[in-house]
């Protein structure tokens, strides 16, 4: 039976706690992928694939040896760099076009649905990464994150919808430290194949694929459970004048000409894709750093790196209580100060020393959720009305496994110096002047400007 729309958004009935926990789970289904592809076992795998393909061994530094991309010789080590940078440059085409399609669409469960299954399916294809096929690896991954990042606009969208402004913090804070619990439980599930692999009769390779497989088949069933549970509304946006994807390309367009009519807005939006680059950054190309130049086993990386999901549950809630009694601005800007310590403490890391690894791990995630989970309610404050899912299509720009310059700049700083530690560290760049120009918005002007009431504290 079809679902029967309100007249108008303002018709529709408020969210309820039913719905919201519905919202939650679609951070609990995502996350895998985040976590156990990106994060963890794609960049090493895809790396490993790509020094076959050079004719390198698995434990050559492969120093010389190039890969053909696209028709440029490449670095194996860069690849996997190199492909977030070119999946994030084509959303930037993307995702404003889904989010402005989202906004005059009253079927944005069916958006999020075939997002998420296109994506998860890509993820389950990579069961045939094998051999020297690095190109279907990088395929593949393309598909996949882009069809994440798409997934993640929409979802984004539903934000203003079940939350008002003075709950966003709260919400947006608990949808992402349920993103990590649910991240982390399959992460768990896959260190122990790593641990138990001998047992298992697998090598690593197989494991680190298998594991892959995995987190696309928990994002498409656990899918299920927002698509259930999520109401679709009326178009934030009002019907769509003409067909819906020609509309789409046009609000675009006015989207984009009218963010000068909201320059603060704009600065904040630039700021984030900065700083949060860095982050992004940090997170995918970790398990790259601690393979490569700290030459630490997956014995010692999964179980880090699960370490930090639940680490950083607790860090978001954490931070999320912070900022109730001095605001997300000032948390924000705060925990800016704590990533470029981490990055300053991973560049000084010796290798082959497992302790200092996972002692910089702790405090990755207790400084992650929050700065990720605030910045986004905060947006969520400075979109004029109607506006929500084609500004958050630019925000997903530089969201969660979807940063560009960082990869980019990472990639070439390895490709000149075939110095992972020059390249680590040259992401100092994208925290400093993210929180120079951060600390430069006038946040509680920028959310009157934008049509919005400002919360008590920010």
């Amino acid at each position: 039976m079809a679902e029967t729309l309100p007249a108008t958004a303002e018709d529709a009935p408020p969210s309820t706690r039913h719905e919201r926990v519905g919202w939650y789970f679609y951070d609990w289904a995502n996350s895998a992928f985040n976590t156990t592809v990106i994060t963890v076992f794609l960049g090493p795998y895809l790396t490993s694939i790509a020094k076959a393909a050079a004719g390198c061994a698995s434990d050559d530094p492969c120093r010389g040896q190039r890969i053909g991309l696209l028709g440029i010789d490449i670095a194996p080590g860069s690849l996997f760099p190199y492909m977030v940078s070119l999946s994030v440059f084509l959303t930037v085409f993307v995702l404003p076009m889904v989010g402005a399609v989202a906004d005059r669409s009253a079927h944005k469960k069916e958006m999020l649905a075939l997002f998420a299954y296109i994506g998860s399916a890509a993820t389950i294809g990579l069961l045939f990464l094998t051999g020297d096929r690095y190109l279907l690896g990088a395929g593949l991954f393309l598909v996949a994150n882009i069809s994440y990042g798409a997934s993640i606009v929409v979802y984004y969208s539903f934000l203003p919808q079940i939350a008002g402004p003075e709950d966003r913090d709260s919400v947006s804070s608990v949808g992402w430290a349920i993103g990590y619990i649910g991240g982390g439980l399959l992460l768990a599930i896959n260190v122990a194949a790593v641990l138990f692999k001998d047992s298992l009769g697998m090598d690593t390779g197989e494991v680190a694929r298998y594991s892959m497989v995995s987190a696309g088949i928990w994002w498409a069933a656990f899918t299920t459970i927002p698509l259930v549970r999520l109401r679709n509304r009326p178009p934030v946006a009002g019907p769509a004048q003409g067909p819906l994807l020609v509309d789409g390309f046009r609000q675009l367009w006015h989207t984009l000409r009218s963010l000068k009519a909201y320059p603060l807005t704009l600065f904040f939006l630039i700021a984030y894709l900065i700083y949060n680059d860095g982050i992004q950054t940090v997170i995918s190309l970790s398990a790259v750093y601690g393979t490569e130049e700290l030459k630490l086993s997956d014995d010692v990386l999964v179980p880090t790196i699960l370490m930090v999901q639940f680490l950083a549950f607790a860090g978001a809630l954490g931070m999320g209580a912070l900022a109730k009694r001095i605001g997300a601005w000032k948390t924000i800007l705060i925990s800016l100060v704590l990533w470029t310590v981490v990055l300053a403490v991973a560049f000084r890391l010796p290798a082959n020393q497992a302790i200092p690894f996972v002692l910089l791990g702790g405090g990755i995630g207790i400084v992650l959720g929050g700065s990720q989970a605030l910045s986004r309610s905060l947006f969520s404050q400075l979109i004029p009305k109607g506006k929500e899912a084609e500004y958050f299509g630019l925000y997903e720009i530089s969201d969660k496994g979807t940063s560009w310059l960082g990869p980019l700049l990472f990639g070439l700083a390895y490709g000149m110096t075939e110095s992972y530690r020059v390249a680590i560290i040259s992401l100092l760049a994208f925290f400093i002047v993210g929180f120079v120009l951060l600390l430069a918005v006038p946040i509680r002007r920028a959310i009157v400007a934008a049509g919005n009431v400002p919360p008590a504290r920010l």
